[in-house]
């Protein structure tokens, strides 16, 4: 059984944040699509995706930068 999927559209509205915000997430790597249509490109996300970008919001309350965030979601743990 496959979870939910969603377009970057439904991730915007789900997560709160813009989807340029989110387009840039992906370029920069914070963020990655689990899939794309081949008909269309656009990207898939999942679940995982939306509870990243709510760890992300919650490090970027506690005023965490990018750079911070990228290295503390990318450095595996200990």
């Amino acid at each position: 059984m496959v979870g939910n999927v969603y377009l970057i559209k439904d991730l915007a509205r789900l997560s709160g944040h813009t989807v340029y915000t989110l387009k840039y997430y992906l370029n920069i790597g914070l963020i990655k699509e689990v899939g794309r249509s081949p008909e269309t490109s656009f990207r898939y996300f999942d679940d995982t995706t939306i509870e990243r970008l709510k760890k992300i919001r919650e490090m970027r309350r506690e005023n965490k930068s990018i750079a911070e965030i990228k290295e503390i979601l990318t450095t595996p743990a200990a």
